[in-house]
Protein backbone atom coordinates (compact mmCIF):
# COMPACT_ATOMS: atom_id res chain seq x y z
CA UNK A 1 0.00 0.00 0.00
CA UNK A 2 1.50 3.31 -1.05
CA UNK A 3 1.36 6.33 1.21
CA UNK A 4 0.34 9.73 -0.03
CA UNK A 5 2.71 12.61 0.37
CA UNK A 6 1.21 15.54 2.28
CA UNK A 7 1.83 19.18 1.59
CA UNK A 8 3.45 21.42 4.24
CA UNK A 9 0.33 22.59 6.11
CA UNK A 10 -2.69 20.49 6.99
CA UNK A 11 -4.97 23.27 5.63
CA UNK A 12 -2.83 24.16 2.62
CA UNK A 13 -4.91 25.14 -0.37
CA UNK A 14 -8.16 25.29 1.59
CA UNK A 15 -9.85 28.59 0.60
CA UNK A 16 -11.84 28.67 3.86
CA UNK A 17 -8.71 28.86 6.03
CA UNK A 18 -6.14 30.34 3.63
CA UNK A 19 -6.27 34.11 4.19
CA UNK A 20 -2.76 35.21 3.20
CA UNK A 21 -2.43 38.23 0.91
CA UNK A 22 0.50 38.39 -1.48
CA UNK A 23 3.42 40.43 -0.23
CA UNK A 24 6.52 40.94 -2.35
CA UNK A 25 8.79 42.11 0.46
CA UNK A 26 8.83 40.83 4.02
CA UNK A 27 5.95 39.19 5.82
CA UNK A 28 2.52 38.38 4.47
CA UNK A 29 -0.61 40.04 5.84
CA UNK A 30 -3.60 38.03 6.95
CA UNK A 31 -7.03 39.36 6.04
CA UNK A 32 -10.11 38.77 8.12
CA UNK A 33 -13.41 37.70 6.67
CA UNK A 34 -15.98 40.53 6.98
CA UNK A 35 -18.60 39.78 9.59
CA UNK A 36 -22.21 40.65 8.76
CA UNK A 37 -23.92 43.15 11.01
CA UNK A 38 -27.66 42.78 10.51
CA UNK A 39 -30.10 45.29 12.02
CA UNK A 40 -31.93 44.14 15.17
CA UNK A 41 -35.32 43.62 13.49
CA UNK A 42 -33.83 40.96 11.17
CA UNK A 43 -32.42 38.78 13.96
CA UNK A 44 -34.25 35.97 15.75
CA UNK A 45 -32.79 35.43 19.21
CA UNK A 46 -33.24 32.56 21.66
CA UNK A 47 -32.94 33.11 25.40
CA UNK A 48 -32.45 30.04 27.56
CA UNK A 49 -31.35 29.24 31.09
CA UNK A 50 -28.60 26.66 31.40
CA UNK A 51 -26.43 24.99 34.04
CA UNK A 52 -24.54 22.48 31.90
CA UNK A 53 -20.77 22.64 32.13
CA UNK A 54 -20.81 25.42 34.72
CA UNK A 55 -20.49 23.46 37.97
CA UNK A 56 -24.15 23.99 38.88
CA UNK A 57 -24.15 27.76 38.36
CA UNK A 58 -27.17 29.14 36.51
CA UNK A 59 -26.44 31.17 33.37
CA UNK A 60 -28.84 32.81 30.91
CA UNK A 61 -27.63 32.32 27.33
CA UNK A 62 -28.77 34.56 24.46
CA UNK A 63 -27.94 33.06 21.04
CA UNK A 64 -28.68 33.76 17.38
CA UNK A 65 -26.76 37.02 16.94
CA UNK A 66 -25.40 38.17 13.58
CA UNK A 67 -23.23 41.05 14.77
CA UNK A 68 -19.57 41.89 14.63
CA UNK A 69 -17.50 41.59 17.80
CA UNK A 70 -17.65 45.28 18.80
CA UNK A 71 -21.43 45.55 18.51
CA UNK A 72 -21.92 42.29 20.39
CA UNK A 73 -19.58 43.40 23.20
CA UNK A 74 -21.41 46.74 23.55
CA UNK A 75 -24.79 44.99 23.68
CA UNK A 76 -23.49 42.51 26.28
CA UNK A 77 -22.23 45.38 28.42
CA UNK A 78 -25.61 47.11 28.41
CA UNK A 79 -27.47 43.86 29.18
CA UNK A 80 -25.12 43.02 32.05
CA UNK A 81 -25.60 46.50 33.50
CA UNK A 82 -29.39 46.23 33.21
CA UNK A 83 -29.41 42.86 34.97
CA UNK A 84 -26.87 43.91 37.58
CA UNK A 85 -24.68 40.87 37.05
CA UNK A 86 -21.63 39.67 35.19
CA UNK A 87 -21.36 37.78 31.98
CA UNK A 88 -19.36 37.16 28.85
CA UNK A 89 -19.47 36.98 25.06
CA UNK A 90 -18.51 33.59 23.57
CA UNK A 91 -19.06 32.21 20.05
CA UNK A 92 -21.69 34.80 19.01
CA UNK A 93 -23.65 34.22 22.21
CA UNK A 94 -24.03 36.35 25.30
CA UNK A 95 -23.97 34.61 28.68
CA UNK A 96 -25.38 36.51 31.68
CA UNK A 97 -24.79 35.10 35.16
CA UNK A 98 -28.03 34.20 36.93
CA UNK A 99 -31.58 33.49 35.83
CA UNK A 100 -32.68 36.60 33.88
CA UNK A 101 -34.62 35.15 30.92
CA UNK A 102 -37.87 37.20 31.21
CA UNK A 103 -35.98 40.43 31.88
CA UNK A 104 -33.61 39.87 28.94
CA UNK A 105 -36.51 39.18 26.57
CA UNK A 106 -38.17 42.49 27.49
CA UNK A 107 -34.86 44.38 27.19
CA UNK A 108 -34.07 42.86 23.79
CA UNK A 109 -37.56 43.47 22.38
CA UNK A 110 -37.30 47.09 23.56
CA UNK A 111 -34.07 47.36 21.55
CA UNK A 112 -35.84 46.03 18.45
CA UNK A 113 -34.78 42.37 18.45
CA UNK A 114 -37.15 39.44 17.96
CA UNK A 115 -36.45 37.39 21.09
CA UNK A 116 -38.24 34.57 22.84
CA UNK A 117 -37.56 32.13 25.64
CA UNK A 118 -36.35 28.72 24.52
CA UNK A 119 -36.40 25.56 26.61
CA UNK A 120 -38.28 24.85 29.75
Amino acid sequence: MAKRKRSGSKNAGNPATDRVVYSEFGTAEVTARPEPDLPPNQQDLRVQVSRKGRKGKTVTVVSGFTHNAKTLAALAKSLKASCGSGGTVADNTIEIQGEHAPKLVTLLTAKGYKAKISGG
